[in-house]
């Protein structure tokens, strides 16, 4: 049944944006939790590592289990989970229960593909094709909401009162989920076989083949300190984690029911977007990590601004503004330019980004004019990217193939962060990296966003 149900759409929103804010609480509270806890910022940096982790691998998992009839009781167990992780990281108890909770909270993540199938089947087409749009841009620019809210509430009531924000934000989409949630249409398509109005088998050996390459694949990439102190360690186990993500995707071609329909990605529309948005989400959250990490150097570095924790998710405010306006007004320019040209612009305007802050940031305008241009250009990205891939994808396997998408997006941002975080440890002498380390590798992320543009200009975007 297809409507225009204006509240269903803020409601998918509403899940998108929460899982925005849970996946962005362990980014700025870093530090409050090392010191509330008493352990170190290694330690602490787990509290934002396992979210992501869980969420890598529970994202294509929920896609599958998301696309039959069962996906209201699917989001509705996720967003439950959710909950009982977020009760743990708010109720004082030791460290190990926080990352519990935070992995927990991690597991929803996933939720955005599902609320994007949920709009494929149940909306009209154009309001559909918005709705995509925006949750595609809510799932990165949402931060800017996470970040200045949960900064404040752990500067002015502790750690434990700013993941308070996620429990109130998991609890509310719990139950806008029990009122809101349409039942899924009672049928499957599975390779080409006729609809029926039974859930597909569960591939469990593709997920647990997933579970080990993902997570595998994600901390190698972003452990800088490996690659700086054991650079062959490093690399046997990227290479080990490519080797069973290859034997993961053999797997799933001869498997009846898979995991992900890996067919899909030999469409020439579908593996060229992935490989743009890989590429692409490696230029696009270096410059963001570079962004956040230079506001808040103390000026005794002799450059950056000494923002706090709270100021700091200030800055990534106008991200957030401009890539809800860019996501706003995608859809309606897709119609008219053509998703090649959209990927095109908005490489282009992150291009932009990574120049303005190569060549001018000695003012704090200049950065926060950068993160905003940033903003926009990954905005309008990641609302055009879903219908190049929708294009070509059965309305049965939108969760799936978008969920493919996603973990694309994150190996390409944990690469920018991880190349990012190399570049500056490479300009390290004292205690902060030297000024340069930025230029270096803001002019390395625009060689990378270049590249995007030209993989953009080559690879067959165009549906056939």
């Amino acid at each position: 049944m297809r409507g225009s149900g204006r509240g269903l759409v803020w409601f998918l929103l509403y899940v998108g944006l929460a899982s925005a804010v849970i996946g962005s609480l362990g980014a700025p509270l870093i530090t409050a939790v090392a010191e509330a806890y008493r352990v170190s910022l290694a330690a602490s940096q787990w509290t934002l590592t396992i979210a992501l982790l869980a969420g890598s691998v529970a994202t294509p998992v929920l896609g599958r289990l998301g696309s039959g009839p069962r996906r209201r009781i699917v989001v509705l167990t996720v967003l439950g989970v959710e909950v009982v992780g977020s009760l743990l990281t708010v109720i004082p108890l030791p460290f190990a229960y926080l990352l519990l909770g935070r992995a927990a909270q991690g597991s929803g993540l996933g939720l955005v593909v599902l609320m994007m199938a949920v709009a494929r089947d149940h909306l009209d087409e154009q309001r559909a094709a918005r709705t995509i749009a925006l949750l595609s841009v809510a799932s990165t620019a949402g931060i800017g909401i996470g970040y200045p809210l949960s900064g404040i509430l752990a500067d002015q009531f502790g750690v434990r009162a700013a993941y308070g924000l996620g429990l109130v934000v998991t609890v509310s989409a719990f139950v806008a989920a029990v009122f809101l949630l349409p039942h899924a249409p009672n049928t499957t398509t599975q390779r080409g076989v006729a609809p029926t109005a039974t859930a597909a088998r569960f591939d469990v050996r593709g997920a647990v083949l997933l579970a080990i390459a993902l997570p595998a694949l994600l901390l190698v990439i972003g452990e800088t300190r490996l690659w700086q102190q054991h650079a062959g360690l490093a690399v046997v186990i990227l290479v080990a984690a490519l080797l069973v993500l290859f034997g993961w995707a053999v797997l799933e071609a001869r498997t009846e029911q898979p995991l992900v329909d890996v067919r899909l990605l030999r469409h020439p529309a579908v593996a060229a977007a992935n490989v743009v948005m890989l590429v692409g989400g490696v230029g696009m959250y270096l410059l963001f990590s570079l962004i956040t990490r230079y506001v808040q150097t103390p000026t005794a570095a002799g450059y950056g601004f000494g923002l706090t924790t709270f100021e700091a998710g200030l800055v990534l405010v106008p991200f957030s503004v401009l890539g809800f306006v860019a996501g706003r007004l995608v859809p309606g320019w897709r119609e008219r330019v053509g998703a090649r040209l959209l990927l095109g612009a908005s490489t282009a305007v992150v291009l932009a980004a990574f120049v303005l802050f190569a060549v001018a940031r000695s003012r704090l305008v200049l950065p926060v004019v950068a993160i905003g241009v940033l903003g926009l250009g990954v905005g309008a990205f990641s609302a055009a990217m879903p219908a190049v891939i929708l294009a070509v994808t059965p309305a049965a396997e939108t969760a799936s193939a978008m969920s493919v998408n996603a973990v694309v997006r994150s190996v390409g941002f944990s690469t920018g962060s991880a190349l990012g975080g190399l570049i500056l440890a490479a300009h390290t002498t004292g205690t902060f990296p030297t000024e340069s380390g930025f230029t270096t590798a803001a002019w390395l992320g625009a060689t990378a966003t270049t590249c995007t543009l030209a993989i953009v200009a080559l690879l067959p975007l165009k549906p056939r």
